[in-house]
């Protein structure tokens, strides 16, 4: 028992960037029409923001965003987007100036960042719109990669899926709640939810 107690306290200092997080954070997730592949960056059709302070989700937002690409089959099958709906939706830079208002001044907090925020850059520079003046971002997918790892839990090369650190957090799982449809601002709430309960262990 004094073993094993030991083995989780040693795992558990793995989580050393979670916990030193400042109180307030934003969570930014985005539902697009596909990957980057040899035509560039996808469009975003949906992008969420959950604000989060002092350990809980204060305010939350979802932006519909017409993307400037068709959405894939692949896509719609994730986030239950179709082209239909994603054509009737605004402009991102109609919406880019209150999206921006979330994001400077803060710590931006992503499950993914290599994916989002590059999208984001690419979206900031294709609709010439003023750039968010966050003050860093952080990948909660890379932060929890050693953790998943000295838990056994199954990691692709970027770290643990958010679905994997649900179930292995015993955090409520959102999407569930959903049909299991990925969505902007559920997945930000979901993962506001995830980094709380890495701060509680």
């Amino acid at each position: 028992m004094q073993h094993s107690a030991m083995k989780t306290e040693l795992i558990n200092q793995l989580l050393w960037p979670f916990q030193n997080l400042p109180n307030s954070y934003v969570v930014v997730d985005t539902e697009t029409t596909g990957l980057f592949d040899e035509q560039g960056a996808p469009g975003i059709a949906s992008l969420g923001v959950a604000s989060v302070r002092n350990g809980s989700v204060a305010e939350t937002n979802e932006y519909h965003l017409r993307p400037h690409r068709p959405m894939t089959a692949e896509a719609f099958k994730v986030n239950g987007i179709s082209n239909k709906q994603a054509q009737g939706y605004p402009f991102f830079s109609s919406q880019w100036p209150e999206i921006r208002e979330w994001l400077d001044g803060q710590l931006v907090v992503i499950h993914n960042a290599e994916f989002d925020w590059p999208l984001i850059i690419d979206h900031v520079e294709r609709y010439q719109v003023e750039p968010p003046s966050a003050t860093g971002v952080f990948c909660s997918q890379r932060a929890a990669q050693p953790w998943a790892k000295a838990m056994r839990l199954k990691c692709s090369k970027r770290g643990p899926s958010l679905d994997t650190l649900t179930q292995a957090l015993g955090v409520e799982n959102l999407r569930m709640l959903n049909s299991g449809i990925h969505g902007a601002i559920i997945d930000a709430r979901q993962t506001a939810a995830v980094i709380e309960a890495f701060r509680r262990l």
